[in-house]
């Protein structure tokens, strides 16, 4: 898994470099702006992803045992949903900057 994740972003730094060679034409600058807007979008919601699913296990395995944590237990999770709209405001400011 780490050796996937590690070639992975070999691909990533390999392919931005490309683009940052042809950076005098309008269009490669552009379409670096999209990449990058993506990427910080599709990370910030696979981290939000992994983190949902852990902390709503752990609440609900709580909540099994004790139901009345539930108030206390459920806005954690909302917490780790909020991760997405930072990476969708991050994605913003980097397209219309």
């Amino acid at each position: 898994m780490k050796k996937r994740f590690l070639s992975f972003l070999g691909i990533l730094f390999a392919g931005s470099s490309l683009f940052a060679q042809s950076a005098a034409s309008a269009s490669a600058s552009s379409g670096v702006k999209y990449l990058a807007a993506g990427i910080a979008v599709g990370l910030a919601c696979i981290a939000s992803g992994m983190a949902v699913g852990k902390i709503g296990a752990a609440a609900m395995g709580a909540m099994s045992e004790n139901p009345e944590l539930s108030g206390k237990a459920l806005p954690f999770v909302g917490l780790a949903e909020g991760i997405c709209l930072w990476g969708m405001l991050v994605a913003v400011l980097i397209l219309f900057r």
